[in-house]
């Protein structure tokens, strides 16, 4: 597995883990909506769902998404609509002030299901056409003809799941230690309409973007 084109590959998936986006600016919102475990779970939900993509590289399926318009603009949509739909939900969230788990209420932190930033983090990743496009761009460079493709792409994908993994929990833990500032009510509901109304922009511009090719 450790072949000549591995090195190449650690530098690119490094830069690309490291690169912001819809990731990151999630692993910030559940940071800050419940506190270092959220964030953490968060991480590890979105960094599976490359092992989603990286199998369905590998059987084609990707492909498959690709030359189909219609499969395409479905997983496109399916994306957008969700990007939106945690937008939605950051603003109602601000205008209620409600649902801000760091601020201090009755000297307590509301809980949030183990589930919630589980779902939320896989569903994003696996929902997101780029990741498929990336995986299927990108993997095969790295994958020698008589290597079995399938193992060598969740090789690779567990490589991209220890690097983004290590980059946004390290990310997640800056934002912890931001603890007093996000107790603030006024700054959580700052960011949840900052947030919100991003991943909106985001799911607006994926649903309008062209279908690659």
């Amino acid at each position: 597995m450790l072949d000549s084109q591995f090195w190449p590959f650690l530098i690119a998936i490094t830069l690309l883990s490291m690169t912001p986006g819809v990731d990151t600016l999630l692993v910030i919102r559940n940071t800050a909506r419940g506190g270092v475990r959220d964030g953490v779970l968060t991480s590890v939900a979105i960094c599976c769902g490359l092992f989603v993509h990286a199998t369905v590289s590998a059987l084609g399926i990707s492909l498959i998404l690709l030359q189909s318009a219609w499969a395409f603009g479905l997983l496109k949509l399916a994306g957008a609509g969700y990007l939106i739909w945690l937008g939605i939900s950051g603003l109602m969230a601000a205008w209620r002030g409600s649902g801000l788990p760091m601020a201090a209420i009755g000297g307590e932190r509301q809980p949030i299901p183990v589930w919630r930033p589980l779902r939320e983090g896989l569903l994003s990743n696996v929902l997101n056409p780029k990741t498929v496009v990336f995986y299927m761009a990108f993997l095969p460079q790295f994958i020698a003809p008589g290597d079995p493709a399938l193992i060598k792409s969740l090789f690779l994908a567990g490589v991209h799941f220890v690097i983004a993994n290590l980059w946004q929990i390290a990310i997640v833990v800056t934002v912890g230690g931001a603890g007093r500032w996000l107790g603030s009510r006024l700054f959580a509901r700052a960011l949840n309409g900052v947030t919100g109304t991003v991943l909106i922009a985001f799911g607006v511009r994926l649903a309008l973007e062209r279908q690659p090719g």
